[in-house]
């Protein structure tokens, strides 16, 4: 899934970073120099969540949109409280994805 996502990003002409869980997009400080976030939910390790508040009490939160396989009212709302601009349940369509990132990234 990360790297049809990023191959979907890419081809639409963003700069892809992608890490396999939350401690390493922590410790390479991509989040710091992301104009936004794609997270999935269930990470191996620290949960997608987990990532989003470790990012806020550091300061640097970017935009992000939650993406997950266990589409729940309480994921929602959980995303929502984080302060999610969106939320993608699986499967998704490409281009929904696309959209939305234009629309964060202000080039729609």
């Amino acid at each position: 899934m990360r790297s049809a996502l990023s191959r979907v990003l890419e081809l639409a002409g963003y700069h892809v970073e992608s890490y396999s869980c939350a401690e390493d997009c922590l410790s390479a400080g991509a989040a710091a120099r992301a104009d936004g976030l794609v997270c999935d939910l269930h990470l191996p390790g620290a949960s997608g969540f987990e990532l989003i508040r470790r990012l806020a009490r550091a300061g640097v939160p970017p935009p992000f949109i939650c993406i997950t396989a266990h589409d729940t009212p309480a994921a929602r709302a959980e995303a929502a409280a984080l302060g999610a601009a969106d939320f993608l349940a699986k499967p998704f369509d490409g281009r929904s994805l696309i959209s939305i990132v234009k629309r964060l990234t202000g080039s729609a």
